[in-house]
């Protein structure tokens, strides 16, 4: 079988450094707010060129944090709109709702998959405070436009960069581009923790200190509390296997996009829909490589029976799942076709020559 991604391959590739970090954090007797984390912030906000990381517990809290923190200092309030990819994972929704903020969903690009910026200056209206810009699938998506948009509205740009972390724009990295972007280290993504784990990073001073005072209790000195705040912080041992991983993390982006090239330049099943020509490549990371298809299921179904398991991110969007049932009568199109067509191939750093090409002929013989 041709794993989606071989977890247990790609962490025993660091194995010695990570065992080590972790013998020496067990030996340390400090397992939380400690000098694992600062070295593992400083090492981030240094790799994104951003003044400011701020270790927290997982990726939907670095979202639910930037918000809040946005609410505290005033700049937003309850009741105020959020623009938000229509297609993207639930949780980039549940970061905006969880602070009473209201989520405007705006339909994706059909190439891209990622927001449409031709679509989101219609939506805004005199309650839009931000723009939350998902990089879906390791793609940037940003813009001039995007910036003058932002500008001529006073939005701020919050970029959910859990997916994308080492891609470019323009010289500039994934989650230097917007005010504040939040990361996951989520297992599975690029840069991937051995649990749960989460960072913000943000320009702003005074925002960088609310975020780090919210994920504490809400306070920045024990037992004395500015805010009603959370405990989201990232422990120490996450911290320590994140600063082992980092420095490869840009060898191993370029294994995936290498990767990528083979599937896009030998896939040629015309049934398939490969990701379109309006990407640049230079800003993608191929967290995933998602081709489409009307005959979904039916593809997924043969490529197992050639051993290859594949996914589907994600079979639900956002506005037909229970937990949102007051936005199920939204007519989003793109974003339904895409939920239906979708298809994830296997892509990680440790994956063969040969199991690329096993993948890409067994999609041509479908």
């Amino acid at each position: 079988m041709i794993k989606f991604l071989d977890l247990q391959k790609v962490n025993l590739t660091h194995q010695q450094e990570i065992e080590n970090a972790l013998l020496q954090t067990f030996r340390s007797g400090w397992y939380l707010l400690g000098e694992k984390v600062k070295t593992f912030e400083q090492q981030l906000s240094t790799y994104c060129n951003v003044p400011h990381a701020i270790g927290v517990a997982n990726g939907l809290d670095a979202l639910r944090l930037i918000f809040r923190a946005y609410i505290e200092l005033g700049i937003m309030k309850e009741g105020d709109e959020v623009l938000v990819p229509a297609n993207t994972y639930i949780a980039s929704v549940l970061a905006i709702t969880d602070n009473k903020l209201v989520p405007v969903l705006v339909e994706p690009d059909l190439e891209t998959y990622n927001i449409d910026i031709a679509k989101i200056e219609e939506k805004i209206t005199p309650k839009t405070k931000a723009i939350l810009v998902v990089h879906l699938y390791g793609s940037i998506v940003f813009s001039e436009e995007l910036q003058k948009l932002s500008e001529k509205h006073n939005l701020k740009i919050v970029e959910d960069n859990a997916q994308a972390i080492g891609a470019v724009w323009n010289d500039k990295k994934s989650g230097s581009l917007g005010d504040a972007a939040g990361f996951s280290f989520y297992p599975g993504k690029n840069l991937g923790a051995l649990g749960d784990a989460g960072a913000v990073t943000c320009k702003d001073d005074s925002l960088a200190t609310c975020i780090r005072t919210l994920a504490n209790y809400g306070s920045q000195k024990k037992y004395v509390n500015q805010y009603q705040g959370y405990n989201s912080r990232l422990d120490e041992i996450q911290a320590a296997v994140l600063s082992v991983k980092l420095p490869h993390l840009d060898s191993e982006n370029q294994r995936r996009k290498d990767i990528a090239n083979r599937y896009l330049a030998e896939i040629s099943n015309t049934k398939v829909i490969l990701p379109g020509h309006k990407l640049d490549k230079n800003s993608h990371v191929y967290h995933l490589f998602v081709i489409r298809t009307e005959n979904r299921d039916t593809l997924q179904k043969h490529l197992e029976e050639n051993g290859i398991q594949t996914l589907i991110h994600y079979p639900i969007p956002p506005h037909h799942q229970e937990a949102y049932s007051d936005l199920k009568d939204l007519q989003l199109p793109i974003t339904e076709k895409i939920h239906n067509e979708v298809l994830s191939l296997p892509i990680s750093p440790v994956m063969t020559d040969d199991e690329v090409s096993a993948v890409i002929n067994s999609i041509n013989n479908f």
